[in-house]
């Protein structure tokens, strides 16, 4: 169908609180996973709308609200509302009671204006009084009702739905205050070793590891052993046949095979960065369908207080080591009086998939791979740092409480592999363009001799820290984009090889902590505020030399 036409139909809004279920609601009514709108990677942080086929009408996805919070994610909600012709209000039927009074207490007045119904998710956890209930809401709000298993959605309810939408009208005009609620009692998640008061946030830390840990290691594995087998097979026999160039038209071939080739050194970054991005975003797709991720957010939120942030602010940061540009996004979902912090850690601390491709491949190409495990501790243990010396602490309140986290539940293996095709789509058109072109530019500057002009440049800064003046491209283009660093890969790895170990490292934490990417910084700036980048952009500068000259001591 025409995108165009599409947006003309009438629009069917989703509304509801956080991990209510809207997505997999979006994705029963539509066949679709995204919709023609991006939609980030974990929490909808965007409205996204895809047309029902059914009917002549499209579905609008919108972030979770939530009562009485300032986050921008909210406030998006709120206003994409105005713009329904009918809302789809949806809440838990294992909280159906607290859940519709909040709705009804943000939304009362615009519930009155539009057309609206009723959905009713987790049909398999709720109460066996809930297909009674569900007659009662009807008549207490005077909307259609439908209960559903929005994850596992069977044909008879997908059309229960259907027709409940179909046949939408307004809400009830009596003051929303006096309509009555049936009281259902709540169905709580099950507990689990993460509310334990004494094990539950460090356990919740050594899962968060283990989740990238994890792949990074698979990812490790199979890329050491496909390099030998692929070069042997491929590139060495390619080198060999453009190898004339050399002299005939030397730009060309640098531009080819060269230190800095598309072919050569674009097939580093592809056979290291490629790897890692697929295991973490099965990884973290998994997590979230289970409903982990919000178990270990709420039990980390304690400890997360003392540095500036909550448990939720931990969700956008997790989601940048998938993308920091997605995690800034994300980043509307925190408070006002949190998301700087929240984006100031997510530009130090989170690894984005190509910057954990890139470092694992420098570790790797070097001989000494296990350095990785330090790297990404130093990186989180000195973030944290960073995030609690420029913002003030949170109160120490409790945790999340447990009625408001996930149940846990088996995976939908549909729902990941539409969450991990939307990571590869990602990389593959629009991180290794990116990194081609930089290989160009790399090329033509290391041919018009500016790189060596950069270098030298460089070298009494560096030499400082014991680093030669050669990896200056490397520190450079990683302020570029963080792959960036695999510029430092050229020649098949010679110049990493003729560092020592503590150099490499030193190396490899300065060029990743430096700056966030451009492409960051620039959305920061939009998100932001000029000011709020440029003064996050500066801080982190300050701690990441600061923090490198220490470590320079200890290692060199």
């Amino acid at each position: 169908m025409n995108l165009n036409a599409a947006i003309q139909m009438p629009a069917v809004v989703l509304v509801g609180l956080e991990s209510v279920g809207k997505s997999a609601l979006f994705r029963a009514l539509t066949g679709q996973a995204t919709g023609d709108e991006l939609n980030f990677r974990g929490s909808t942080v965007d409205v996204r709308f895809a047309p029902i086929p059914e009917q002549e009408a499209h579905v609008v996805d919108t972030p979770g609200i939530r009562a009485a919070d300032d986050s921008e994610t909210t406030r998006l909600a709120l206003t994409q509302i105005d713009q329904a012709d009918t809302i789809l209000l949806v809440a838990r039927g294992t909280h159906v009671r607290q859940e519709v009074e909040t709705l009804l207490t943000q939304l009362g007045p615009q519930l009155q204006r539009h057309k609206a119904a009723l959905a009713l998710t987790f049909a398999d956890r709720s109460h066996e009084q809930m297909p009674t209930a569900v007659q009662s809401y009807t008549e207490s709000l005077g909307i259609p009702v439908a209960l559903v298993n929005a994850r596992q959605m069977a044909e008879s309810e997908r059309n229960t739905l259907l027709q409940a939408v179909a046949t939408a009208v307004p809400l009830s005009q009596k003051p929303v205050a006096t309509i009555p609620l049936p009281d259902i009692p709540i169905i709580q998640p099950q507990s689990t070793v993460y509310e334990r008061s004494r094990w539950g946030a460090p356990l919740a830390l050594l899962t968060l590891f283990l989740l990238f840990a994890v792949p990074v290691y698979l990812a490790y594995i199979l890329a050491d052993s496909l390099q030998p087998l692929i070069d042997a097979a491929l590139i060495e026999p390619l080198v060999s046949w453009f190898a004339p160039l050399a002299t005939a038209v030397p730009l060309l071939y640098e531009l080819l095979v060269g230190d800095y080739g598309v072919i050569t050194l674009g097939w580093y970054s592809f056979l290291w960065a490629f790897p890692v991005v697929l295991f973490i975003g099965m990884s973290v797709a998994v997590s979230e369908e289970m409903g982990l991720k919000d178990r270990i957010t709420a039990s980390l939120d304690p400890w997360l207080r003392r540095i500036g942030l909550n448990g939720r602010d931990l969700v956008p940061v997790l989601s940048g080591y998938g993308c920091n540009v997605v995690a800034l996004y994300q980043s509307r979902s925190c408070s006002q009086c949190t998301r700087e912090a929240c984006a100031s850690l997510i530009g130090y601390g989170s690894a984005c998939s190509y910057q954990i491709g890139a470092t694992l491949s420098l570790f790797a190409v070097a001989g000494h791979p296990t350095l990785f495990f330090p790297y990404l501790l130093l990186l989180s243990v000195v973030g944290a740092i960073h995030t609690r010396s420029w913002y003030k602490p949170l109160p120490l309140e409790t945790a999340v409480s447990l009625a408001d986290r996930s149940f846990l539940q088996k995976p939908s293996s549909r729902a990941i592999m539409w969450r991990v095709r939307g990571v590869l789509k990602q990389f593959l058109w629009q991180a290794m363009p990116i990194f081609l072109l930089m290989c160009v530019v790399g090329a033509i500057l290391a041919q018009s001799g500016l790189l060596d002009w950069l270098a030298e440049g460089l070298s009494p800064l560096l030499g400082l820290i014991d680093l030669p003046g050669a990896v200056a491209p490397g520190v450079i283009f990683a302020i570029v984009r963080k792959d960036g660093l695999l510029i430092l890969n050229q020649g098949e790895g010679a110049l990493l090889t003729s560092l020592s170990v503590g150099q490499l490292f030193v190396l490899v934490y300065l060029a990743s902590t430096l700056t966030a990417c451009i492409v960051t910084l620039w959305t920061a700036r939009k998100e932001l505020g000029c000011q709020v980048a440029l003064k996050i952009a500066g801080r982190q500068a300050l701690t990441s030399l600061v923090s490198t000259l220490g470590l320079a001591l200890l290692l060199t």
